[in-house]
């Protein structure tokens, strides 16, 4: 069986609702519940705060102690000394950084995210992006922080020509707006993880795959936000070939980090 990467795991508390299974120990026994190899973890508190990179040093040692971690560290390019933020991480072995713009108060197609994608394109390290972490619907009043729009992944795109991306949690319309606005060479550059995107039987996955390809999608649970089942049962309810399901499940990962 080919090994199975999560490209979107968190660790730690969240600050508007009381969210179970957020210790490193916990997520641990949620990868091997579902066959999960490798996560991929950002350290969910410090996306709130006002200094997010605090909590990068705990991500870095928590991932030492647990293999199967894989620190996406957190940079705010409108803070002193950002750029050392992507040099650690390159050092660490990181598979990517993240920047969340609307958290941060930052403007998402601003020049610190243009300068931001310039030099992760420059240091050929994947940036990673949120378009949301929880549904409107449910969030807390004093969640004000709003959807990424596409119009900010497609001006990164745009605004190096090395930068690689990695959306997640974006839906089938997110998806298709971006892809379908950039250029072939653009569209290239961006990888989308599949736990927001509708499986059977609206098949908002299935028409993704045909339309915008296979290699363009990465195995994402967002746990544990959400259920790390319903990302994995939305391919076993896909017929899929095994080569394509691979692809997914890491070998798409692995062409994001080349």
């Amino acid at each position: 069986m080919a090994p199975r990467v999560d490209v979107n795991a968190f660790l730690g508390a969240y600050p508007w609702r009381k969210v179970p299974g957020t210790s490193p120990e916990a997520l641990a026994k949620a990868l091997d519940r579902v066959d999960i190899d490798t996560a991929w973890v950002t350290h969910l508190p410090g996306l709130f705060w006002r200094d997010p990179t605090e909590g990068n040093a705990w991500l870095y040692e928590t991932a030492k102690k647990q293999r199967r971690f894989k620190p996406v560290p957190t940079v705010h390019p409108g803070m002193a000394q950002w750029e050392q933020v992507i040099a650690d991480a390159a050092n660490a072995g990181a598979p990517a950084v993240r920047c969340d713009p609307l958290y941060l108060g930052l403007d998402p197609t601003g020049g610190e995210m243009r300068v931001l994608a310039a030099a992760c394109g420059a240091a050929r390290m994947p940036l990673m992006l949120a378009v949301r972490l929880e549904d409107g619907r449910q969030r807390h009043p004093n969640d004000r922080a709003g959807d990424l729009p596409a119009a900010a992944v497609r001006a990164l795109l745009r605004a190096d020509g090395d930068v690689r991306l990695l959306v997640t949690h974006a839906d089938r319309g997110f998806v298709e707006e971006v892809h379908f606005g950039s250029t072939p060479e653009e569209a290239r550059r961006v990888w989308w993880d599949i736990c927001w995107i509708w499986g059977p039987p609206e098949d908002h996955l299935a028409t993704l795959l045909a339309t915008v390809g296979v290699d363009r999608f990465v195995f994402g649970t967002g746990q544990p936000l959400r259920l790390a089942e319903t990302s994995v049962a939305k391919l076993d309810l896909l017929e899929l070939s095994s080569d394509a399901r691979g692809a997914i499940e890491f070998k798409n990962a692995q062409e994001l980090m080349a």
